[in-house]
């Protein structure tokens, strides 16, 4: 009897070792997106400089650096979620720039998005093997001047990954961002790794 009891505590400790091992941490990594930009006219617009680029975003618990590589150069952003303060790295030929911004300086950049809503829908789709959900919502950018133009942005992100985190400013939804099409396929942006290792 005593021997059947030590077999079934040890069968008990090797299935919580197992389930231990399976599980997934999701505090570091690194997420690579492509961007396509088509933009629909043969007269070349400033967004046809992002068609081919590459975004990667590195985690590591509150921080994150998202790098922007294209045609143009490359900008580099580091963020501190806890803190709110960041640095802006950009590199474009010779000239190297260098912006640190401060908790307000970063809020206020971003507080054209503040507020933005996405209607959260029932269809979903695979990327990467991860289980997606869409989400749709209506912005406005300011374009030259004071002008504002709409824009209609569809998301997939994943329950999956529980990071709020996504290329650009789409990384307010309740998953990882794994894809992010605006005004039909005028620019997408798709996850072509998700990788969770040290950083």
């Amino acid at each position: 009897m005593k021997q059947i009891v030590q077999i079934g505590m040890m069968f008990g400790l090797i299935t919580s070792v197992n389930k231990l091992n399976a599980q997934q941490v999701y505090n570091e990594g690194v997420v690579t997106y492509n961007i396509v930009v088509n933009t629909g006219n043969n007269e070349a617009k400033a967004a046809d400089l992002l068609d081919g680029a590459t975004q990667k975003i590195w985690f590591k618990g509150v921080n994150t650096r998202t790098e922007l590589t294209s045609i143009l150069g490359k900008t580099v952003t580091l963020h501190d979620s806890r803190q709110g303060n960041a640095v802006v790295m950009n590199e474009y030929g010779d000239q190297k720039i260098l912006i640190r911004m401060t908790k307000e300086n970063y809020d206020d950049r971003n507080s054209k998005y503040a507020g933005i809503r996405y209607e959260l829908l029932s269809e979903t789709k695979k990327i990467l093997g991860y289980n997606c959900t869409k989400a749709t919502m209506t912005d406005s950018v300011r374009m030259r001047g004071d002008s504002m133009t709409k824009r209609n942005i569809t998301a997939w992100f994943t329950e999956d990954v529980p990071l709020a985190m996504g290329p650009g400013t789409y990384g307010s939804l309740p998953g990882l961002v794994l894809a992010v099409d605006v005004n039909n396929g005028q620019q997408t942006t798709v996850a072509k790794k998700v990788e969770f290792k040290k950083v």
